[in-house]
C-alpha cells in the first residue's frame, strides 16, 4: 500500500511552499488508494510545541488536506513527534557503530575547521581525516577524560557511486567521495536530520519519499543509513521549489518587505492588513504575510481555490486545463507529470483562481462565508439576525465579482452601520459635494425626488433619476456619484439603484440630508 508523509518543524505557521509538498503527498496517496502521514519534527527542545503545532494543524484542517496517522488521529506505527523517539535513534546510531557504518569522534569544531581551511590553503576537497575517532572504549575514555564530547558520525564511502532513481528526476549519481561523515548523533544524544528521518520512514512503513528538491543533496547518505541497516529505501521523488513572484529564487517568508514592491503582491498584502485590521485578527505575521497559509484562511480564501492554484505550481495535466475540483486533483495526479523547473508564485493568477471559485458559490453560500467576518468588525452582532442576514444576502448579489474574498464584504461596512454614523472619504466628499457648485442643489431636488417614488426598487430608481437627469438636460454622471458618496461616504462601489434599494427609503434620506448639513457647515 502506497504510504507518504509529511514532516514539519513546528515553526508555528505553514508555508505555501511546504502545503504544496503535503497536497502532492496528499493526493499520491488519495489517487493509489493509499496513506497519508503527518508526523512533527520536534527535536528541537527549544521550542514551545503545544504553541508552535496548532497553527499547523489549524491550517491543514483549514486546507481539508486530512491525515491518516498523525497528531490527534494516532495510528500503529507511532508515536509520530521525533522527540519521543530518542531512544530508538540512539539505538540505531549505536547499530550503524557495530556495522561499521559509522563512529565515535570526538573533534571540536575548531580542529574541524583547522582541517577544512589547510584543505582550501592546498587548493584540495576537505576530507575530515577521522583522527579524532573512537575505535575502542580506551580511546573513549581518553578523549571524554580531556573533557571533549563526542558525536556519532557516519563513516561515508571515499570510493565509488550512490545511484537512485528519481521519479521526478530520472536516474541521479553520486560520487561518494563528494559526501562528508555527516554527524547523525549529537553530543547531548539527540538525533540530525539524516538519522531521524530515515528511522522514521522505515518505522513508518513509507513507500514514497515525496519532498522539496533542496533535500536532493541528502538522499544519498540517507541510502548509506538505510542499506547500512539492511533496510530497503522508499522510492524518491525532489519537487521544484516555489519560486519568488518574477523570479527564480526560492519564496521565503522572511521576504515580505522585497515582495511588497512586486504589485501584485503588494495588493494581495494590502487586502489583507485591510481585513485583518478591521477584525482585530491575533496572528500578526500571518495576517500580513501572502506566504503563510494563515493568511488566507484570515482573509476569507476558499481552501479548494487555494489548493487548486498550489496544484499547477510545478506539476501540470495538460496545456490547457486548470480548474479542477478536488475529486478531479485526485483522479489526474501522477508525479509523471510534476515539472523538474522552479514554478513562480503568481499573486495575481491566485487571486483570479479564487474570483472563479467564489462566483461559482451559490449567492446563499457566499453570504455564510462573509458573515463571520461582519460579525468580527462588529457590523453585526451574534447570532445574526435574519434581517442582518437579508441585507448580507442582497450585498453580496449585488457586489457581483468585487467580492473575491469573503473579507472584502468589510468594503461594504457603510451598509450596516447607522445612518448617521457613515464616514466619508473626503477626497470624494469636496469633489463631488463641496466644490460643484450646483452639487448641493440638485443633491437637494433629487432627495424630493426620492422621498416621492412610489417604488424603492433598483429599476423604479434608474427610472426616476434618468427622467430627473433628461428633465434638466444632464447627464447621468452629474447626479449618480453625488448620491453614492452622500449615501454611502465612498466614491465607489457596485451599482447606485441596488445601493439605494438595499439602504432603503428612510435611511437614504436621513443620510442625504446629513451629506447636505456637513456641505453648509
Amino acid at each position: 500500500m502506497v504510504r507518504t508523509r509529511f514532516a514539519p518543524s513546528p515553526t508555528g505557521y505553514l508555508h505555501i511552499g511546504g502545503v504544496r509538498t503535503a497536497l502532492f503527498n496528499w493526493l499520491f496517496a488519495r489517487r493509489h488508494g493509499g496513506a497519508f502521514l503527518l508526523r512533527i519534527d520536534d527535536t528541537d527542545v527549544g521550542r514551545n510545541l503545544d504553541q508552535a503545532l496548532a497553527p499547523i494543524l489549524a491550517g491543514f484542517r483549514w486546507l481539508g488536506i486530512d491525515w491518516d496517522e498523525g497528531p490527534e488521529v494516532g495510528g500503529e506505527r507511532g508515536p509520530y513527534f521525533q522527540s519521543r523517539k530518542i531512544e530508538r535513534y540512539q539505538g540505531v546510531a549505536m547499530a550503524l557503530i557495530e556495522r561499521g557504518a559509522a563512529y565515535r569522534d570526538y573533534a571540536t569544531p575548531e580542529e574541524i575547521q583547522a582541517e577544512r581551511e589547510a584543505a582550501q590553503a592546498k587548493g584540495e576537497r576537505f576530507v575530515y581525516s577521522r583522527r579524532w575517532a573512537a575505535a575502542t572504549d580506551d580511546e573513549r575514555e581518553r578523549y571524554e577524560a580531556e573533557g571533549r564530547a563526542g558525536v556519532v558520525r557516519l563513516r561515508m564511502p571515499r570510493e565509488g557511486q550512490c545511484r537512485f532513481t528519481d521519479l521526478v528526476r530520472g536516474e541521479v549519481t553520486v560520487d561518494w567521495a563528494g559526501e562528508q561523515d555527516h554527524v547523525v548523533l549529537r553530543a547531548d544524544g539527540n538525533p540530525l536530520y539524516h538519522l531521524a528521518s530515515v528511522v522514521d520512514d522505515r518505522d513508518m512503513e513509507i513507500t514514497h519519499v515525496i519532498r522539496a528538491e533542496e533535500h536532493l543533496s541528502n538522499t544519498a547518505r540517507q541510502i548509506f543509513i538505510a542499506e547500512a541497516m539492511g533496510w530497503s529505501p522508499p522510492a524518491w521523488a525532489h519537487l521544484p521549489f516555489v519560486a519568488e513572484p518574477g523570479s527564480r529564487n526560492k519564496l521565503s517568508k522572511r521576504k515580505l518587505d522585497k515582495y511588497l514592491a512586486h504589485p501584485g503582491f503588494g495588493a494581495l498584502a494590502a487586502k489583507g492588513m485591510a481585513i485583518a485590521e478591521a477584525i482585530g485578527a491575533e496572528h500578526e505575521a500571518a495576517t500580513f504575510n501572502p506566504v503563510l497559509v494563515d493568511f488566507y484562511a484570515t482573509i476569507g480564501f476558499l481552501p479548494d481555490a487555494l489548493l487548486n492554484y498550489l496544484l499547477l505550481l510545478g506539476w501540470s495535466l495538460d496545456d490547457k486545463t486548470e480548474e479542477f475540483t478536488r475529486e478531479e486533483m485526485i483522479g489526474h495526479f501522477s508525479l509523471e507529470r510534476v515539472n523538474r523547473s522552479p514554478a513562480s508564485f503568481d499573486p495575481q493568477k491566485l487571486i483570479a483562481f479564487q474570483s472563479r471559485h467564489m462566483m461559482t458559490l451559490p449567492v446563499a453560500e457566499r453570504t455564510a462565508r462573509c458573515l463571520p467576518f461582519l460579525e468580527a468588525a462588529g457590523l453585526l452582532p451574534h447570532p445574526v439576525a435574519e434581517k442582518g442576514v437579508a441585507r448580507a444576502r442582497k450585498i453580496v448579489q449585488a457586489a457581483g465579482d468585487r467580492l473575491v474574498v469573503a473579507g472584502d464584504i468589510l468594503e461594504y461596512d457603510d451598509f450596516f452601520v447607522a445612518d448617521t454614523a457613515i464616514e466619508y472619504d473626503e477626497t470624494a466628499f469636496d469633489k463631488r459635494l463641496r466644490k460643484p457648485e450646483d452639487a448641493a442643489g440638485l443633491l437637494g431636488e433629487f432627495r424630493s425626488e426620492l422621498a416621492a417614488t412610489p417604488e424603492f426598487t433598483a429599476a423604479a430608481l434608474d427610472e426616476r433619476m434618468r427622467a430627473f437627469c433628461e428633465s434638466r438636460g444632464l447627464k447621468l454622471g452629474a447626479i449618480v456619484h453625488t448620491v453614492r458618496v452622500a449615501v454611502t461616504g465612498k466614491a465607489v462601489g457596485f451599482g447606485i439603484f441596488e445601493t439605494l434599494e438595499i439602504l432603503g427609503r428612510e435611511s437614504c434620506l436621513v443620510r442625504i440630508d446629513r451629506a447636505l448639513e456637513r456641505v453648509h457647515d
